[in-house]
């Protein structure tokens, strides 16, 4: 058995002995007939950003074969927003590799992520998957090279406090047990993930936690592996679904809304992005950043502001994105630094063998380390609709390599010092700004729509739907008019609890 089935926590691939991206109906038929499975599911994302479900009662095998092979028929209006009643009929047809084993169904049941067709039985244009397949196939023709990406899923567990082993406020960062509440509840709800086929890194206490009204608040943080952006995307929102569906079964409050309260850490969802070719990283060149990586960036820092109307939807996101913060406000790249919009992480490129030092017993390691080596985006939070956030990102590092001074803005816009210091004051005077609404933001991607919309990756309609959205929240002035009002911020905060 190859090393990538080898331990795989999915059971469908466990069974079936190959991995996802290889499974075809006939596996699908055998897994279901071998399994005593009784049910399936269909699931799908529709405009507001959840995963909607379709349940199917497995009658006979000429009907599984039926719903295998034609998908359903769907009302698209009630699905997005800019799709017509008159004429909104849509099909969603199972995609064979997404299948997992239901964790929470009673019954036994296999579930499949979808996608969706227009009445012409072509992939729907406006699709926000769809959207990113186009982002990455054009990402592939213009720079001969694949784009990927992973997500940092950070989200609130909320639950009555016990008053036992009170965490430090704001001190949660990779917290143990006891003083951090919920760690059992995360490895669960990871087991959940890979199960269903995420690909994760790791997981741990984060920095926010406090407690309000007799309830502890305590933040959490699943990372995942770089693979190809569509896989990424459909693994974040399958995790915030177990994510859900596990909280409710222990009766907690989950939430991934980027502000909770004022003065408490708020949660991010930092899309991590690394560009391949022959199944070899490209973000590195001799131990250094590569032209390929700072192209990618410069990119991301000429489409920064209309990015945030992907990734930051709703009026409390911006509320998050303030000075003096670990959010970003300002449109700048750095390495190792907190305080910039892109941050190229730690990558492993020190030259010595740091596992033979800490394992004296150990040979040379001889572990290709290059891989490791990703930027991060960390203005997205909770609210991004998923798809086109990353879509957007993909649009953006696309944009670098067709940008003739890719270059030089990546070298004007790199900082490298903590540009909110008062001593870096100087700096900020040269760098643009986030917006600082969805109003802002919807002005930003109106400016900028062409980019997105070369090539026949966004279409006018999607980006027709996100600008009317965006504006529909009339929060042009909002920070400024709440300003030292907390309460008037708890009532946004819970308006918007339960976004993504």
């Amino acid at each position: 058995m190859s090393k990538e089935l080898e331990l795989n926590p999915n059971r469908v691939v466990s069974y079936l002995g190959k991995p996802s991206r290889e499974f075809t109906k006939s596996d699908i038929v055998r897994y279901i007939r071998e399994n005593g499975v009784r049910m399936v599911n269909f699931m799908y994302p529709a405009g507001d950003g959840r995963l909607k479900t379709l349940n199917f009662v497995i009658n006979n095998e000429a009907y599984l074969d039926a719903i295998l092979t034609c998908g359903e028929r769907v009302d698209g209006s009630s699905l997005f927003p800019f799709i017509e009643a008159g004429s909104s009929d849509l099909y969603v047809v199972p995609r064979f590799c997404t299948a997992f084993h239901d964790p929470f169904a009673e019954l036994p049941t296999l579930t499949m992520l979808c996608s969706f067709f227009d009445k012409d039985g072509e992939p729907l244009a406006s699709s926000p998957r769809y959207t990113l397949l186009k982002a990455c196939e054009e990402f592939r023709k213009v720079t001969g090279m694949e784009f990927e990406a992973m997500g940092e899923l950070e989200y609130y567990v909320i639950a009555p406090d016990s008053g036992m082993f009170p965490a430090t406020d704001q001190r949660g960062y990779h917290e143990s047990a006891p003083y951090a509440k919920f760690n059992e509840f995360r490895t669960e709800c990871m087991a959940y993930i890979a199960q269903a086929g995420g690909q994760i890194k790791y997981g741990h206490s984060e920095v926010g936690n406090f407690t309000l009204d007799e309830l502890i608040y305590e933040q959490n943080e699943i990372e995942f592996l770089p693979t190809a952006a569509l896989d990424a995307a459909d693994q974040l929102m399958v995790a915030k679904w177990i994510i859900r569906n596990l909280a409710y079964k222990y009766g907690y409050e989950v939430t991934f809304a980027p502000k909770i309260t004022a003065g408490k850490a708020g949660s991010g969802l930092h899309i991590h992005m690394r560009i391949t070719k022959d199944g070899k990283n490209q973000m590195l060149a001799d131990g250094v950043l590569s032209e390929t990586a700072r192209r990618a960036i410069a990119g991301m820092m000429a489409l920064a502001p209309s990015i945030t109307a992907f990734g930051n939807t709703n009026p409390t996101s911006y509320f998050r994105l303030v000075p003096h913060q670990e959010a970003p406000t300002n449109v700048c790249w750095g390495d190792r630094n907190r305080s910039v919009l892109v941050r190229v992480p730690l990558g492993w490129t020190a030259k010595s063998d740091m596992c033979r030092i800490a394992n004296p017993l150990e040979s040379d390691s001889q572990y290709d380390t290059n891989q490791k080596q990703t930027v991060e985006m960390r203005s997205p939070d909770g609210s991004a609709d998923l798809y086109q956030l990353i879509a957007g990102l993909a649009v953006a590092c696309r944009y670098g390599f067709e940008m003739e001074d890719a270059l030089q803005l990546a070298e004007r816009t790199y900082v490298n010092v903590n540009i909110h210091s008062h001593e870096n004051a100087h700096r900020l005077k040269d760098l643009s700004q986030l917006p600082d609404s969805c109003a802002a933001s919807a002005d930003a991607l109106e400016s900028q729509r062409s980019i997105f919309e070369s090539r026949g990756v966004f279409s006018p309609a999607m980006i027709d739907g996100v600008l009317k959205m965006l504006r529909s929240y009339d929060d042009r002035t909002l920070r400024q008019d709440i300003d030292g009002k907390p309460e008037e911020m708890l009532k946004l905060v819970y308006r918007y609890f339960h976004c993504g």
